[in-house]
């Protein structure tokens, strides 16, 4: 029995297939449709179907995208970038493949992924965060995915910022409609944008962190301020749910000054005299969201 995951993104879906040992057995990326829906929801399904063909045998099916399914209606919420964002996507996909299919959000295959043969193999209680284009998170409890009430738990992005700065307060206006949000301050571009506002030049992410590497003093003071941010964020997490291990992904979890420092800033914020969590990479790297994915059907 094949165990096939799919993990959707705002310009790449990935599909991956998995034996019942959990050896890989096909990878593939295509761009995310941003047609019509119902071209796009022809296209994921071609995409399990070929994946099928291709390995000669059928297999469970899970899904991982951003957003959540709500439970009240059924329909695809907070999926932006995505022609899905509110419609029947589950009950559409079950009908084209003709089964039950498994729906969590991305950042929540992201932290089952590492909890169950990552990072975090053998915590009990694992956090895992995605700082990409925008700031994900996923909750395992005893290796079981917590997706909370409402579909929600883990969304750490959507909270204000914690012990906000006098220059930092209100905030940047988010896309949710709120302001100050989490997200707004330690994504990919919120990085970008800090720094063109401080320093006044664009640079992305990545070349920050190179110049910080080789000495710049305005990067090195952009990508503090940004670890400052990060950790003080953290730290409510760690308050709130005490993981042993917080395993991080997404482009800036690449950036060493982040992984080495922001432990170091959170030990100011979290309320306990000692501060045991650890701050890790992901082991699955870009793979994590879509092996967890998959995985959805293990237990």
């Amino acid at each position: 029995m094949l165990r096939i995951g799919l993990d959707i993104g705002g310009t790449k879906t990935e599909l991956i297939a998995l034996d019942g040992s959990g050896h890989e057995r096909l990878r593939r990326r295509a761009p995310t449709p941003h047609g019509s829906y119902e071209d796009a929801l022809r296209e994921l399904a071609a995409m399990v179907l070929d994946a099928e063909r291709e390995l000669g045998g059928s297999g469970t099916v899970g899904i991982g995208l951003p957003g959540a399914i709500s439970p009240s209606t059924g329909l695809v919420r907070n999926a932006y970038a995505t022609p899905y964002n509110g419609r029947p996507l589950k009950a559409d996909m079950e009908r084209l493949l003709e089964r039950e299919l498994r729906f969590e959000n991305d950042a929540n295959c992201f932290a089952l992924s590492e909890a169950n043969d990552g990072a975090a193999r053998g915590a009990r209680v694992v956090f895992g965060a995605i700082l990409g284009t925008g700031a994900g998170g996923g909750l395992v409890v005893d290796g079981r995915l917590v997706a909370g009430a409402n579909g929600i738990a883990g969304e750490w992005g959507h909270n204000p910022l914690p012990w906000m700065e006098p220059d930092e307060y209100p905030g940047p206006d988010c896309y949710c409609g709120r302001t100050g949000c989490i997200e707004r301050f330690i994504s990919g571009p919120a990085l970008a944008a800090d720094h063109e506002q401080t320093a006044g030049e664009r640079l992305e992410s990545p070349a920050i962190a190179a110049r910080a590497a080789d000495g710049d003093r305005s990067c090195l003071r952009t990508l503090d301020r940004y670890v400052s941010r990060l950790a003080r964020a953290l730290a409510h997490v760690i308050n709130l749910m005490d993981p042993e291990i917080i395993v991080v992904g997404g482009g800036l979890s690449g950036i060493d000054r982040i992984i080495d420092q922001a432990p170091r800033v959170w030990t100011r914020f979290v309320y306990c005299d000692q501060v045991t969590t650890r701050f890790v990479r992901a082991t699955h790297g870009d793979a994590s969201g879509v092996r967890g994915a998959a995985q959805l059907w293990d237990r």
